[in-house]
């Protein structure tokens, strides 16, 4: 068993700062400056579940950019196999993949984000996802193992979310979606608790627990 640590980088903490080629160049994090950047790693080119991923996020990829939000995929292959895996998936399955692919031979990009977990593999970034601000921080890491597909939909759901929360200072329940009540922060101290549950402004439930239209 390898004895090797894993390095997670932290949330709300600047985003590891990355410089890597890609199949659209190199692409660096300042590159991303003023936009949302959903990153996110695979095992390998040219597999079966990771061939499903990068067609749904190349399907959702204008959902994904009508929100300000850039994709930014990653495996531990050459730029000639992520283009040729590109080739491939157009070919058969005639979805072309928009967004750049950063080619990590070297691990780098993979072992600042902690894509990497030895009781995994040594050498394969298992399926991470990490959501980035357009200050650069890190809002959001998702971890799926190789063996399953992650859900294109819901990551689009928590970029919107966190848009959401950044903007009007709120949480957003289980499922939130677009439209739905969000959840305001709770009271600070009694009076508040008091004024908040008697102002008819929110949907309160209780003094802790209350909902408003945005």
């Amino acid at each position: 068993m390898s004895d090797v640590s894993i390095s997670l980088p932290r949330l709300n903490e600047r985003a590891p700062e990355f410089d890597a080629p890609t199949t659209h160049g190199r692409k660096t994090l300042k590159d991303y400056e003023g936009k949302w950047l959903v990153l996110f790693s695979h095992p390998a080119d040219f597999t079966p579940v990771c061939s499903t991923e990068f067609m749904a996020f190349a399907k959702a990829a204008p959902d994904f950019n009508a929100i300000n939000c850039d994709l930014l995929g990653l495996s531990i292959d050459s730029n000639y196999s992520h283009i040729a895996w590109e080739r491939n998936i157009k070919e058969k399955f005639g979805v072309e993949i928009t967004f750049p692919i950063i080619a990590d031979l070297s691990m780098n990009v993979a072992s600042m984000f902690g894509m990497v977990h030895p009781g995994a593999s040594d050498t394969q970034a298992v399926r991470a996802t990490f959501v980035i601000d357009p200050e650069g921080i890190l809002r959001a890491m998702l971890y799926y193992p190789m063996s399953n597909g992650r859900s294109i939909p819901e990551i689009l759901r928590l970029v919107k979310a966190l848009q959401t929360s950044t903007k009007y200072g709120v949480a957003t329940p289980e499922g939130w979606q677009p439209g739905d009540k969000v959840i305001v922060p709770p009271p600070a101290t009694a009076q508040e608790a008091e004024a908040r549950v008697n102002s008819g402004e929110y949907e309160c439930v209780d003094w802790y627990f209350c909902k408003k239209s945005l």
